[in-house]
């Protein structure tokens, strides 16, 4: 249940850890590369952009956004991250804040390295800021008795720190770049950081609840519950 227009109402912000990973990336010729994750489509414009001659693949495991990518032309299929791995000829994969809702995308990279040709690319960025007072109000309003037993939400950090994809992807790779960048951003808007975590770390919440159960919930997270910060360890 992604919304493409509540994700795409801060696209700009949004798409800097792409644009930043992208410029890592020194893929020449790609024959085939795979958005995994292509969300609405926007970003996976760029990447045929880039390699005009290269085949794009998108994938999403939403319908809307699977279908607000294919309003843009883009080749976009549903599909389940946890079990794709990469076909024949794949010269680029790239991963753009999705990884974080797989618990067990660690073991995920570690298969995807395996079966990458030699020569191919990896590029995944994945959002840091889960112990940041937005999602720490979250889930302490989420433990609520009134909350806890319609949510059943566990607060989780599901990603690791730079070192630990370093460790996970060296093994198998000819060459590794790991870094972490934290983005400030001045946000406008009636209660803008609300706004932007509704789109992305509230919608397991929204899914749970009713809609008036949902409007409660908002409500009562406080007004201007994180400042708008993010660090992205990106790989």
């Amino acid at each position: 249940m992604w919304d493409p227009a509540t994700y795409l109402a801060f696209g700009d912000y949004r798409a800097r850890p792409f644009n930043d990973l992208l410029a890592r990336v020194d893929a020449r010729d790609p024959a085939l590369i795979v958005d995994l994750g292509c969300g609405p489509g926007t970003l996976t414009r760029l990447l045929a952009k880039r390699w005009p001659m290269a085949s794009v693949i998108a994938l999403d495991s939403s319908p809307a956004m699977v279908q607000a990518a294919r309003e843009r032309g883009i080749h976009a299929e549903l599909c389940d991250l946890r079990s794709w791995l990469p076909p024949p000829g794949t010269g680029l994969v790239i991963s753009n804040a999705v990884l974080q809702w797989v618990p067990e995308h660690a073991e995920l990279l570690r298969q995807w390295m395996r079966q990458l040709p030699a020569g191919s690319w990896l590029a995944l960025q994945v959002p840091g800021n889960f112990t940041a007072p937005s999602h720490a109000e979250t889930a302490r309003l989420a433990a609520e008795p009134r909350w806890r037993d319609l949510l059943d939400f566990r607060a989780r950090q599901p990603v690791l720190e730079p070192a630990g994809y370093a460790a996970v992807l060296g093994p198998s790779a000819a060459e590794l770049d790991v870094w972490e960048t934290t983005y400030l951003h001045r946000l406008t808007g009636r209660d803008p950081v609300l706004e932007w975590i509704t789109g992305t770390a509230l919608r397991p919440i929204r899914m749970a609840l009713s809609a008036q159960e949902w409007e409660n919930f908002r409500q009562e997270l406080p007004r201007g519950c994180a400042p708008p910060t993010r660090r992205v360890p990106m790989g």
